[in-house]
């Protein structure tokens, strides 16, 4: 492989280490949100209940821990991208305030780094089948 080809991955998977400490930050901000009470209104809207709110934030805060550990990084942004359907669908549909812009474009990020780390879900799957 050439010089230039191996700057180039270099530079890209800096470039993805940084948008995942960026994701991370906010996840970890997000999910501290919601064990406050300022969701509260907006889950008692969701009506499933404050258990909700607190998974949520569990998932958030696990998914930013996650987003940082090399070997989990891929799977942790599939669950956060998970996450953040559930987000965009109740944005849309269930709650009257807010929007779905911010999830939705969490949603994209989340994607983006699921499919250039996809190398580390596959290596899990793959621990998975050998055991």
């Amino acid at each position: 492989m050439s010089d230039r080809g191996t700057t180039a991955r270099n530079v890209g998977n800096i470039v993805l280490w940084v948008v995942q400490i960026l994701l991370a930050a906010y996840f970890v901000y997000s999910g501290y949100l919601l064990f406050g009470d300022g969701t509260v209104r907006k889950f008692d809207e969701i009506g499933l209940g404050q258990w909700l709110r607190y998974l949520t934030g569990v998932l958030e805060v696990a998914g930013a821990i996650g987003l940082l550990v090399p070997r989990l990084c891929g799977l942790a942004a599939l669950g956060l991208a998970g996450v953040m359907v559930g987000a965009v669908g109740t944005e849309l549909f269930l709650v009257a305030k807010g929007g779905p812009v911010l999830p939705a474009e969490l949603l994209v990020v989340c994607l983006v780094v699921a499919f250039f780390r996809r190398d580390t879900v596959l290596a899990l799957l793959a621990s998975v089948r050998r055991s």
